[in-house]
């Protein structure tokens, strides 16, 4: 993805851009592996020596809020953190801790027709494949 991107996104989901928070939105954008707030503060930290820890999870907030990323409760312990907006589901391994992007077949006609959907969140857990082929 290209730099510029992270500040579209912000754009088009009516947040003012900052250094900071394209930095961040670039980050989700580039790195799909559901990062949680520290994991995004220590990446960035080293490239912006200005950026708080108070600073991610406060753009995070509002990244969720204005809805330019999901954030994940599938972590018992910690939020993680995905661009992807788009409906999909998440698998978490159990061994290793990775999550994983699952496709959906789309919503039922009867649900679309019955129900206003503001949100959904299905999510998987078990063993990924390339821990079940290491044990």
């Amino acid at each position: 993805m290209f730099a510029h991107d992270g500040y579209d996104h912000l754009m088009a989901h009516h947040i003012k851009p900052s250094v900071q928070r394209v930095a961040i939105m670039n980050y989700l954008m580039q790195h799909r592996t559901h990062p949680t707030a520290d994991c995004i503060y220590s990446e960035l930290s080293e490239k912006i020596p200005t950026l708080s820890r108070m600073t991610v999870y406060n753009t995070l907030k509002i990244l969720v809020e204005q809805g330019a990323v999901q954030q994940l409760s599938i972590d018992d312990k910690q939020a993680h953190y995905d661009a992807d907006t788009t409906p999909h589901a998440h698998f978490r391994c159990n061994t290793c801790g990775a999550i994983y992007d699952v496709p959906v077949p789309p919503m039922s006609p009867t649900v679309a027709a019955d129900f206003l959907v503001t949100e959904t969140h299905l999510y998987y857990r078990g063993i990924c494949k390339k821990c079940l082929q290491e044990s």
